[in-house]
């Protein structure tokens, strides 16, 4: 020891402010990892909201482009952007806003089920993800069954009597 030097009055140790740091990142990854798939699952429920939501909207778009069509004869589009503008009237006739995105797969189209004529039917989305509604759902006129994947709901207007 160095003359003038004594241990009697020395500082403590230098390394309780890290542990005591870690302890404290410790437990705020613990509440991090306990909350984590509450906020995953509520966003999923959300997102098949939206789609069971943006799925009527198609629905009614449907049933309305085949009730306004012109003359006996009522069909479905062609395509889905024949929702948004339909060139069958003289003015601007539109049964969608605009074409939505597939809340699940925002990057892929809707899939389409087309009849023998090739006129659009129902919408459906492309994901293979498991729904979290477990049984059938009930959409105001439609019904879906329960479902594996959420490629199985049909948007669908009921079928003309």
């Amino acid at each position: 020891m160095r003359p003038g030097k004594s241990s009697v009055g020395a500082p403590p140790a230098s390394g309780f402010t890290l542990l005591a740091l870690l302890v404290v990142m410790f437990v705020i990854a613990l509440g991090l990892a306990a909350a984590g798939p509450t906020w995953a699952d509520q966003s999923r429920r959300a997102r098949e909201h939206e789609l069971l939501h943006v799925g009527l909207l198609y629905e009614r778009a449907l049933a309305d482009f085949r009730q306004s069509s012109p003359g006996s004869l009522k069909t479905y589009p062609k395509s889905l952007e024949e929702l948004v503008l339909d060139t069958r009237f003289l003015g601007v006739r539109r049964h969608l806003r605009q074409l939505y995105p597939d809340p699940l797969e925002p990057t892929r189209p809707w899939g389409v089920v087309k009849d023998i004529d090739g006129y659009i039917v129902a919408v459906y989305s492309q994901s293979v993800d498991e729904p979290l509604a477990g049984g059938s759902i009930e959409l105001g006129d439609i019904v879906l069954p329960p479902a594996r994947h959420y490629s199985d709901w049909k948007f669908s207007p009921p079928t003309p009597q």
